[in-house]
């Protein structure tokens, strides 16, 4: 009885090992208190990989934090970052589109922030050497600020991500892999700004892909965003699948797990 006890015993601990949970981290950029999540991979390896998260415009999200929790369970380290800040978060659309707009226009201070949230996701166990940024919407144009301010990251996955950029600034080359995840249908992307974005990728000599997805528009990833695509952003499960898919193709080519 005693030793089936324990057996039992030893299945509910190493069970309860498997679930990692996102917890709260609490950081600062000079005065301003910030709070983002980690969370750690379910199995470690030699190569800690980690994945540095940026979410849509609303800030931290139940789709974030699902994605999260999907990508630890896969053996990854990830932190998902607070680009706004407490007393900044926005409470809808028309707030997300101003302080969005903000960081978009100051791409400097959202390469600090990103920067910031990468000194976190290093601090809970990832290898510094070893992590690949990726973003959704809001935080899909953020992780192209990664590349373009060499921030120290091996690639960068944008899911319908804004891939507009001031003509005006210089190229300058890009050593980070990139790949963009797009929805062949999504309204606010322009086909000037997509050839622009292309350009820019040959002009910095960047190792870049871009995948579309048919019948796909802005936020094909988020289940939140409903499944109307005359709105312009809705879930597309078929194309959220299969970016994942090209995610983790990606992940496994430029981390060592």
């Amino acid at each position: 009885m005693k030793t089936s006890y324990l057996f039992i015993l030893g299945i509910l601990l190493s069970t309860t090992t498997m679930f990692a949970q996102l917890k709260p981290v609490k950081y600062a950029d000079g005065n301003q208190i910030l709070n983002g999540l980690a969370i750690q991979p379910t199995t470690k390896s030699n190569n800690k990989p980690g994945i540095l998260m940026l979410p849509a415009w609303l800030g931290i999200d139940t789709a974030s934090k699902a994605i999260a929790e999907d990508l630890a369970k896969l053996g990854y380290y990830v932190f998902i970052a607070d680009i706004y800040g407490e007393g900044n978060y926005p409470k809808n659309a028309s707030e997300a589109g101003k302080v969005a707009g903000f960081y978009k226009t100051n791409y400097t201070e959202y390469q600090k922030r990103i920067n910031l949230a990468l000194q976190q996701l290093i601090k809970s166990g990832a290898n510094a050497d070893n992590i690949v940024a990726i973003g959704y919407c809001f935080g899909g144009t953020g992780v192209l600020e990664a590349a373009r301010g060499h921030l120290n990251v091996k690639g960068v996955v944008s899911f319908h991500g804004s891939l507009a950029r001031d003509a005006a600034r210089p190229n300058e080359t890009i050593n980070t892999k990139v790949l963009v995840c797009h929805g062949a249908d999504d309204p606010f992307e322009s086909k000037e700004e997509i050839a622009a974005f292309q350009q820019e990728m040959r002009d910095t000599k960047a190792d870049w892909q871009m995948i579309y997805y048919a019948n796909a528009v802005h936020s094909f990833t988020n289940p939140e965003a409903g499944n109307d695509n005359s709105k312009g952003a809705a879930y597309n499960e078929k194309a959220a699948k299969r970016s994942f898919e090209h995610l983790k193709l990606f992940l496994n080519e430029v981390l060592k797990k």
